[in-house]
């Protein structure tokens, strides 16, 4: 069984369905894990159905994913969900991936059903750190190996967390404002914060880090900290609502925005479009969507930060498939869980800022298609950044 030292694969015998007989490939993987389970007893652990069940099958690791929703970023349906999947089925491993769309007792209901169907390995993208822990306690208990991506869960006790440096990513957000106020030569910006979503540990950890680059600013006089608002969800129609009244409430005295990703950044420019100031205030954002990428080219958008999803999921993936392979994951570095007050075995990408000098690095990198950023009055746009 998994435990919070030893993540091994647990399965159960299942029911007889009708399929073939194993390949010796399938009996080559049983014996596997028969030699691993009879050499893991001494040591308090245990793989259940190395052998046929009563009715003579076998039960195949099944790696479950649930994501969060479809609205805070385009990102979970159209990369994450493909790089997974192209991942899985190169590796030949069954699974199952499904989205809770932003709903807990969705979430809840997702888990259970897998945790029933019993997959070897449950990875989840938390909504919040108490859902979300109360579904890793569930798949711990029933020996399933668990995998926090993207978003730690806090005091979640995840077996691995796979993730990108996502204070790096505020640092990088942090920076890329400051450079384009720089070039506007405002004095004595007036900078506005949309900050992510309150009950997801990357907000907290983007916050941190363009607070290490802002508040010296702030500090010295040399900014001035406007107002502020964390956007539950993610929730883009609640950022431009509550930036709306933000802007309002300053006379319009908003000289920069670090909005914490696109869907926020749009928000905030729907709002300096009414108002005519789109292009000449700047603003943040993240994850170098289609939107932010056309943003950013049309000038009213200065940075986003680009997370190759693609590495992030194979890196989960691969974790996912030496699981059920009973193989020791390696190139592993430490995270701290400082509710837990413990470190979390983790894998890291790197992110990186694109304006548009370089918008044409996430078109090559095959993350965003020539044909769906250059249409329409964005061609043009496209040929003069190189694209």
């Amino acid at each position: 069984m998994f435990s919070d030292n030893s993540p091994h694969a647990h399965r159960e015998p299942a029911a007889r369905t009708g399929r073939p007989s194993p390949t010796r490939k399938d009996l080559a993987m049983r014996k596997s894990l028969c030699a691993l389970a009879a050499m893991s007893l001494l040591g308090g652990l245990a793989l259940t159905a190395c052998g046929k069940s009563d009715s003579g099958s076998t039960t195949t690791p099944t790696i479950g994913v649930i994501l969060p929703d479809s609205a805070s970023s385009t990102r979970w349906e159209t990369a994450d969900r493909k790089y997974l999947e192209d991942a899985f089925k190169a590796a030949g491993v069954k699974y199952d991936i499904q989205n809770a769309q932003n709903s807990t007792q969705t979430f809840q209901t997702i888990a259970d059903q897998m945790i029933a169907n019993k997959v070897s390995v449950l990875m989840i993208v938390n909504l919040d750190s108490g859902s979300g822990k109360a579904v890793l306690d569930k798949a711990k208990a029933a020996g399933i190996g668990t995998i926090d991506y993207d978003r730690l869960t806090l005091n979640g006790g995840a077996n691995y967390y796979v993730s990108f440096d996502n204070e790096k990513v505020g640092e990088l957000q942090g920076q890329g404002l400051v450079d384009c106020i720089t070039k506007n030569g405002t004095q004595h910006p007036v900078v506005a914060y949309l900050n992510g979503s309150p009950t997801d540990n990357n907000a907290t950890l983007f916050r941190n880090g363009y607070d290490k680059i802002l508040k010296p600013k702030f500090d010295s006089g040399d900014y001035v900290k406007g107002p502020e608002y964390s956007v539950p969800g993610w929730d883009g129609t609640d950022a431009q609502n509550n930036f709306d009244q933000m802007y309002t409430a300053a006379g319009g005295k908003i000289d920069a925005v670090l909005a914490a990703n696109d869907t926020l950044g749009n928000s905030a420019i729907s709002v300096l479009k009414r108002a005519g100031t789109n292009g000449k205030v700047p603003v943040t954002g993240q994850d170098a969507s289609l939107g932010g990428l056309q943003n950013i080219l049309a000038g009213d958008q200065c940075m986003t930060v680009y997370k190759a999803i693609k590495k992030e999921a194979d890196a989960a993936a691969n974790l996912a498939i030496s699981l059920i392979q009973n193989k020791t994951p390696t190139g592993l570095t430490k995270v701290h869980d400082p509710e837990a007050n413990k470190d979390v075995d983790a894998v890291l990408e790197t992110p990186v800022a694109i304006t548009k000098d370089n918008v044409k690095d996430v078109v090559a990198d095959g993350f965003i298609a020539k044909a769906d950023l250059c249409t329409g009055d964005y061609a043009a746009l496209c040929t003069a950044a190189g694209i």
